[in-house]
């Protein structure tokens, strides 16, 4: 693969970041502050490219729950206003096709209590917000037809048990109990719970308060509605293969958008057995482009690659970016129909690059040290963007020519006050010779004696990246004095499939070794003190964790956030079962391979104080994990701790739980690191 190099003029150039205060100004981060930082994400550009609305996610710490809002921003930077209030939520904003409606998701509990999430719009000249849906299980998602009357909703089916209840709420009765009745192979997922025979499909809405109809049908889930540019078909994301709970084979389809009482079956736009996704149509309605998956038996660790086929049906289907060999996310044609946008992962930054139709080749759009999490292009070629760098959270940039420009300052006053740490990314050989990169973040207050005491901090996924982002626990450990080595091990994406599908069935052995040998860089240069060292991280980072701990007694504290340890355990309780075939077999049939990979069967190695953590509500990596092994650990009088957060799935939402997991990471470390 050629090394794609951004110009100058778009990286760091025009990359504005927070000015800091003066010296005696600031001061260490701390979990408050943490708390306090307000993220921003989902920017969508105006039609006319004056304006780009986007959304603030806060922390409520009174009513203990996060809060978003939309606001909008000038092209200039100078103006940002709110557009929705601060008692309710408020996501997905998009601009009308002729920029006098602005269309958002809310729940409007503030009003009534038993509200569901709908579809709101804001007159641009002027008025109070006004629901443009009314739907009993409230609206998923939507999108605006070209005409910009219609819209196309995704709504799942409301459950019989639903029924009872909200009948029941009418005659002011309270609701009954109900069982799960399970008959479904998939029947569990993470912030949802058990699964019943109820899907998500596609809706089309003709006006407001006008009665939602019906598009597609069946057993199975649709996502992703994109509408043809002349508004009479709608292209979406579905799997229906004979049992989707089995596989992970969707596909781009796209049907009419005139219902009829005899719908036509939708037309299949591509036939490839992995993974097909974010559909978006040419300007002249003749191709879709979208994301493909062309060796699904490879699961996670397979690339995800930009492709594009004929929007009739029946034609080639062509994989654009085999050469790329890194995972493209959110394509989007150019308004001019030459070009694909993008945004990828690549050696810890992800950029967004435009791929030239006519040339077949790949060119910088936005790059540099930096991560972009959405985009949008708006007139003249203009692009609006959430970007984000160590020491910048989140915030919209606009590009303009060859100028990028931060126009939000969300955080700047908080953070202008604060010391912030900038990590060294450092690229070194394994083991294996393999090169490997990670982050070293120092103490945003170093001393300049002995190297300083350092947290090695894992990485979910396997298949994920640390990237050039802000990145809380690397600051509160910088601000508490702990350098933090942040490594992308073999496993890891943004480096390639091989690189990834590395640790096939073999997870704990490379990547182990690749943390380990980025820890021992970071002593190498003076950057850690290689007797002061804790090991933690959630997901992934919590599995390897556990590793860790079964491997070496380098570590001081270690703390597994909702990890895993015994794999048949999680056979049927969490939502991998598909995935755990695939990679390990069935367990009655291959159980040397689920245990020979499993580190509770090791934990009478273990000697390191270690926390473990997790939500009560995770079927993603379930607490069961984290309750073995700290029994394990209990049972042999290994110093350890167990914290289950309630009602939380695997991303704690909480605030003040998320306030208690940072104090409880960091006071872990420091008493058994720093001994306090």
């Amino acid at each position: 693969m050629k090394r794609i190099l951004p110009p100058l003029s778009v990286c760091l150039a025009g990359l504005l970041t927070v000015g800091p205060g003066t010296a005696q100004e600031q001061r260490p981060i701390t979990v408050d502050d943490l708390l306090a930082i307000r993220t921003v994400s989902s920017v969508d550009l105006s039609p006319d490219g004056k304006w780009a609305a986007y959304v603030v996610n806060r922390n409520d710490m009174d009513k203990d729950k996060s809060l978003s809002q939309i606001w909008m921003v000038s092209a200039d930077g100078k103006t940002a206003l709110p557009l929705t209030g601060d008692t309710y939520s408020a996501s997905d904003p998009q601009w009308s096709p002729d920029g006098s409606q602005l269309a958002f998701l809310a729940t409007r509990d503030d009003l009534d209590e038993d509200a569901t999430s709908q579809v709101w719009t804001l007159d641009m000249r002027g008025g109070e917000a006004r629901a443009y849906t009314d739907v009993t299980q409230g609206v998923d998602g939507f999108e605006w037809a070209p005409d910009g009357q219609r819209m196309v909703l995704l709504i799942q089916d409301e459950s019989d048990n639903d029924k009872a209840d909200r009948e029941a709420k009418k005659k002011g009765e309270t609701p009954d109990e109900h069982p799960y009745v399970i008959d479904r192979l998939q029947f569990k997922e993470d912030g949802v719970g058990y699964l019943d025979r109820t899907y998500t499909h596609l809706y089309l809405v003709a006006g407001r308060d006008e009665a939602p109809q019906q598009l597609a049908f069946g057993q199975q889930d649709d996502s992703e509605p994109d509408w043809s540019p002349n508004g009479t078909e709608i292209a979406f994301v579905s799997n229906h293969t004979e049992e989707p709970d089995s596989n992970t084979n969707t596909d781009i389809f796209v049907v009419s958008a005139t219902p009829s009482e005899t719908p036509a079956e939708p037309r299949r736009i591509t036939s490839n057995p992995g993974t097909e996704a974010s559909p978006d149509w040419s300007p002249d309605g003749t191709q879709i482009t979208y994301t493909t998956v062309t060796e699904p038996n490879l699961i996670w660790y397979a690339t995800i690659h930009l492709a594009m086929a004929p929007a009739s049906g029946g034609g080639e289907e062509h994989v654009l970016t085999k050469a790329l060999d890194r995972n493209v996310f959110a394509p989007k044609f150019s308004a001019d129909g030459k070009s694909i946008y993008f945004y990828s992962e690549d050696s810890g930054t992800q950029p967004v690059s435009a791929y030239n139709l006519k040339k077949g080749t790949i060119s910088p759009v936005i790059g540099g040290n930096l991560t972009v999490w959405s985009f949008d292009e708006g007139p003249k070629g203009k692009m609006a963007a959430v970007i984000t760098r160590p020491t910048l959270p989140e915030e919209v940039f606009l590009q303009d020519g060859r100028t990028l420009t931060q126009i939000t300052r969300t955080n700047t006053e908080l953070l202008s006050g604060l010391m912030l740490s900038e990590p060294q990314f450092v690229s070194f050989p394994d083991p294996d010779g393999v090169t490997v990169q990670e982050f070293i973040y120092p103490p945003s207050a170093q001393n300049p004696g002995s190297p300083p005491p350092a947290i090695l901090r894992i990485h979910g996924g396997p298949t994920a990246q640390f990237s050039y982002e802000f990145d809380p626990f690397a600051q509160l450990y910088a601000a508490n004095g702990y350098a933090t080595i942040m490594v992308n091990p073999r496993g890891s994406s943004g480096r390639g499939q091989a690189y990834s599908s590395a640790i096939w069935a073999d997870w704990g052995t490379k990547d182990f070794a690749d943390v380990m040998a980025g820890v021992d860089k970071a002593i190498e240069m003076g950057l850690a003190n290689g007797s002061r060292l804790g090991v933690g991280g959630w997901s992934y980072g919590g599995i390897l964790t556990n590793y860790t701990i079964t491997k070496t007694d380098r570590f001081l504290a270690a703390v597994s956030g909702a990890g895993e340890a015994n794999y048949t355990a999680n056979y049927g309780h969490d939502i991998y079962q598909r995935e755990w075939e695939t990679e390990l077999g069935l367990p009655w049939e291959n159980q040397a391979a689920w245990d020979r990979i499993a580190p509770f069967f090791q934990a009478g190695k273990v000697t390191t104080p270690t926390l473990f953590m997790g939500g009560a509500d995770d079927w993603n990596v379930p607490i069961l994990n984290g309750e073995e092994f700290y029994l394990a650990l209990r049972r042999r009088g290994i110093e350890t701790g167990l914290v289950v957060y309630p009602g939380e799935d695997h991303s704690i939402g909480r605030p003040s739980f998320m306030k208690d997991r940072y104090q409880r990471y960091l006071g872990w470390y420091d008493a058994h690191i720093k001994g306090g």
